[in-house]
């Protein structure tokens, strides 16, 4: 069984400077206007990292490339894979996302298939579901697996209608 279903809807960076990285890739590679979700915190209810409840927060920012989702994620407080990327490399690409309908069955295949579930979790009560595998045979980091419900695909087809305004 594949781990993913979907997609890759998303490339994601970590960064210890989100306003200088939100101008890189607007004024070098034109990517539009950046939705910025400041202290989004993650508390032991919602996820877990490295098996454990996790208790962190992050500066989101969230921007298009024609269809392609890019999202710009600074560590504030706590441990999480984002602090512990930045603890062994320099800010930079850290996942891709792939897209999936049953967060449960693709965790079970990534584990079936020997590759280590690192952080889990969810936002909106449950509107979006994730878990990152690590990856390092692919080229990244991590692998993000995503169940992505109407109410959050509503608020990433807003940001993206907003970047491809700010664009033209």
């Amino acid at each position: 069984m594949s781990i993913a279903t979907g997609p890759i809807v998303q490339i994601a960076w970590v960064t210890d400077d989100i306003d200088a990285t939100e101008r890189l890739l607007s004024e070098q590679y034109g990517v539009g206007e950046w939705m910025r979700i400041p202290d989004v915190h993650f508390g032991p209810e919602d996820c877990t990292y490295r098996g454990a409840p996790a208790d962190f927060t992050a500066h989101i920012a969230l921007g298009y490339s024609g269809d392609l989702q890019l999202e710009l994620i600074q560590p504030v407080t706590g441990e999480s894979i984002y602090t512990e990327f930045l603890a062994g490399n320099a800010p930079g690409l850290h996942h891709v996302c792939f897209t999936t309908e049953d967060i449960e069955a693709a965790c079970a295949a990534a584990v079936a298939a020997g590759q280590e579930v690192v952080q889990r979790g969810s936002m909106m009560g449950g509107a979006m579901e994730f878990a990152y595998v690590a990856a390092p045979s692919a080229g990244a980091p991590y692998i993000e697996i995503a169940r992505i419900g109407p109410d959050i695909q509503a608020l990433f087809d807003a940001v993206k209608t907003n970047a491809a305004k700010a664009t033209s």
